[in-house]
């Protein structure tokens, strides 16, 4: 089962690496680990991605909660949630796939970023099934290089406590 995890912390030198390294430590595998800063510039926003059973979820949030640094840790669970993924991918195309790619692309709602005689630099956004999905299709026109920003997500409901302080606790 996977897990998506929303962790608030300070905004401060090595935190990211303390995260990481406690994952490492602990022998827990991440599957995606995003970060970047909010609107309070003392603190920053990390989702992270890990595979596990309940038992694991309770691992990793007991000992996220032992570091100083992290603030809050929201689980987030269907329906609670918004998340999204960027992916660029360059596909190969010709004078016959051309218009067939670009029309898949205007289906899901993808951009080509980049044009050259040979291949196209698209740029797509939406959730982990739409990604996957549209990655399938483009395989069958050759993907040569393609890269995943992981997942970011924000709770549905509106947290007033956004960007405060205190001791984390879990939200489920």
């Amino acid at each position: 089962m996977r897990h998506t995890l929303s962790v608030l912390v300070e905004n401060k030198f090595g935190v990211l690496a303390r995260i990481a390294g406690m994952f490492s430590g602990r022998g827990f595998n991440i599957d995606t680990l995003n970060s970047g800063p909010t609107l309070d510039p003392n603190t920053s926003h990390i989702t992270i991605v890990v595979q596990g059973d309940d038992a694991v979820l309770e691992q990793v949030t007991k000992q996220l909660n032992k570091l100083v640094d992290v603030i809050r840790i929201e689980d987030f669970r269907d329906n609670e949630f918004v998340d999204r993924e960027l992916v660029l991918m360059r596909v190969k195309v010709n004078g016959e796939t051309r218009s067939e790619v670009m029309q898949i692309c205007d289906i899901f709602r993808a951009k080509i970023v980049d044009v050259q005689h040979t291949n196209f630099l698209i740029e797509v956004t939406g959730h982990e099934g739409k990604i996957n999905k549209f990655i399938r299709l483009m395989h069958g026109f050759g993907i040569s290089n393609l890269t995943r920003t992981g997942k970011v997500a924000m709770s549905r409901r509106k947290d007033e406590n956004e960007g405060g302080s205190g001791k984390a606790e879990v939200e489920s």
